[in-house]
């Protein structure tokens, strides 16, 4: 009896000791993670759970640890984040920082609203972002192919995959942040910037979820062919019509033989005059569809809607040719034939 007594005495010091130290580890943990006086930007993205603020919180040094934090706030029910740019002070405790990012008053108020259109490249995107906010276009662009901040994206969202990552891509994430008009705070980290653009790509990848699902290429793929589209036509109509060319060689195993591919593989800036696409069909480049079969690695530029739906929804047509009337009104007309494309190329072409 006296032996099962101190067996039971010994395992309640344990526990008693084991308690201890937890909670010496945790009393510690909720202290202020440094004493310094400096703040520390920090940015809670709308539709964030309180988890993923306080694992946050934790990878930026602002509190000792996410675990303990995310368990204490559970207890105390005193993590109601607000979404929005802060400016956390240094020296708070982790009870004081949840009360700091709980209240709106502490947001920066600060905001830009930047427009981007559809047929940008990416480096638009860093160009107008850098004009704009705190961050610069040599910090976004190194961002944007930053190999772990790529995976890590990937294992976020179902609508990027490996594909990104081939090596023969110029930047991984070009088309994939969908156009649109977006509110940011003009101090700012590229994560929240990309994450922003890629929550609105989610958008528009959920609304025709069923159409990229049953389609024989992938999401990638279709945004890549959405991109050349985007890059062609002007008009939902043209771009349908668009879409069935580009089919249509794709099942016949014909070059896509697509100018706005070299404009691409050129890396063309806004100065550079447009007609060097039209002379430079033998560019050495993986994106220049004169000398390559099928698809370009990636997209070339940002589809609209109206581009992805006409990739999702093409005309059903037997055409192969298609020329703009770059020297008229921009209307696209389509033919069969290579004949009846000559004779296209010597009727709306006349201005070269």
């Amino acid at each position: 009896m006296k032996r099962i007594r101190k067996i039971i005495l010994s395992l309640l010091l344990v526990i008693a000791v084991l308690v201890s130290a937890i909670c010496f580890y945790a009393y510690n943990s909720l202290k202020p993670a440094s004493n310094s006086g400096s703040s520390t930007f920090f940015v809670i993205e709308n539709g964030s759970v309180a988890k993923d603020v306080i694992s946050n919180l934790a990878d930026n040094g602002i509190i000792n640890d996410g675990t303990i934090g995310y368990l204490y706030a559970r207890i105390a029910r005193n993590a109601d984040f607000k979404a929005g740019s802060f400016d956390v002070p240094g020296g708070l405790s982790t009870s004081e920082v949840f009360a700091y990012l709980s209240d709106s008053n502490n947001i920066i108020q600060d905001t830009v609203s930047i427009t981007f259109i559809e047929g940008d490249w990416l480096k638009d995107f860093a160009k107008k972002l850098s004009n704009n906010t705190n961050l610069s276009y040599e910090e976004l662009m190194n961002y944007w192919k930053d190999e772990q901040v790529l995976n890590d994206l990937i294992s976020k969202y179902d609508f990027l995959t490996d594909e990104i990552l081939a090596d023969n891509i110029r930047y991984p994430l070009e088309g994939y942040f969908f156009p649109d008009t977006y509110e940011f705070f003009r101090t700012t980290t590229p994560e929240a910037v990309t994450r922003k653009m890629l929550d609105n790509t989610n958008s528009i990848y959920s609304k025709y979820l069923a159409q990229f699902t049953s389609s024989n290429l992938t999401f990638h793929q279709i945004l890549t062919l959405a991109s050349i589209v985007q890059y062609e036509g002007v008009k939902l109509e043209d771009m349908k019509g668009i879409a069935s060319v580009f089919y249509n060689r794709l099942a016949i195993g014909m070059k896509l033989q697509s100018s706005v591919t070299v404009c691409y593989s050129l890396d063309l800036s806004e100065d550079d005059n447009w007609t060097k696409c039209e002379f430079n069909n033998d560019y050495d480049s993986p994106y220049n569809t004169y000398l390559h079969e099928g698809l370009t690695p990636g997209p070339i530029v940002s589809p609209g809607e109206n581009a992805i739906r006409a990739v999702l929804e093409p005309d059903t047509t037997d055409y192969y040719y298609f020329i703009g009337d770059v020297c008229g009104d921009g209307s696209v007309h389509f033919a069969k034939t290579f004949e009846e494309h000559n004779q296209n190329i010597k009727e709306y072409l006349w201005c070269y």
